[in-house]
């Protein structure tokens, strides 16, 4: 029997894993990590030094195997259709992989970026394996990138008794600013799509790259006054890494 642990560790710092997932990581037989690739190899550099800090201490340390993670397709047109191929694709390497390491079964461990709720499909792949081969599942939380930017702006996520909204930049380029809320959270924008805004002069932004790590960028103010500066900032940060997080808060200015 397989046991499978998606543990929350947070947004790339040590310090933000809970007890809960510092007891989990050690407890596991295998750790899995994904690569992605030449110039987003620090995602796999990062969890593993995450790893070593955390099981320093354990006696039996789990064993850690890196794998390729599979390119999604770009050629499928329907977005939907390209993320269930791709997703099936993640569901079958992680099958092989565990099969090869873990034959008998026992406890494997991925370490999921953030929390596993949170815009990450790691539970809809897991559920794929449920499927296919006899499977227990613990989802352990962590702090996610939105608790991160707030933290590191030191500013409260809604108003006192209002909504905020959770979404992509691809729907806020698309559909625009949604109706009935003044406070959206955008997350898994790389095209910037706060430029779409009309009225850039009444929104205020809070902008965080790389939240909660070592190399965290903060930027906020009037859009229409800092979003050159973002624009700028992240170009250069996403060429000197290769790779780049960025997550931002607009409130409408009434």
């Amino acid at each position: 029997m397989l046991h499978l642990s998606l543990i929350g560790i947070g947004t790339g710092n040590p310090k933000h894993l809970t007890l809960q997932a510092v007891e989990a990581l050690g407890a596991q037989d295998l750790i899995l990590i994904p690569n992605k690739g030449a110039g987003k190899d620090d995602l796999a550099g990062l969890r593993q030094a995450i790893c070593a800090e955390v099981l320093a201490g354990v006696a039996q340390p789990p064993k850690i195997v890196e794998f390729d993670l599979p390119v999604r397709d770009p050629a499928t047109a329907d977005y939907r259709q390209r993320v269930d191929d791709w997703h099936d694709a993640i569901a079958e390497v992680w099958q092989a992989t565990m099969a090869a390491h873990l034959p008998k079964g026992g406890r494997v461990g991925f370490l999921v970026w953030g929390d596993p709720s949170l815009y990450d499909s790691t539970m809809r792949i897991a559920e794929r394996l449920r499927a296919r081969v006899g499977m227990q599942m613990q989802v352990i939380p962590g702090i996610t990138s939105i608790q991160a930017l707030t933290a590191a702006h030191g500013v409260p996520l809604n108003g006192i008794g209002a909504p905020v909204q959770i979404t992509t930049g691809r729907r806020l380029r698309d559909h625009g600013w949604p109706e009935g809320c003044d406070t959206l959270v955008i997350m898994l924008d790389g095209d910037c799509s706060f430029q779409s805004l009309e009225v850039p002069e009444e929104v205020m932004i809070h902008w965080s790259a790389y939240a909660g790590m070592e190399n965290e960028i903060n930027i906020a103010g009037r859009l229409s006054e800092v979003q050159a500066e973002i624009l700028a900032t992240r170009a250069s940060a996403r060429a000197d890494h290769g790779w780049i997080m960025d997550i931002y808060l607009l409130q409408r200015l009434t």
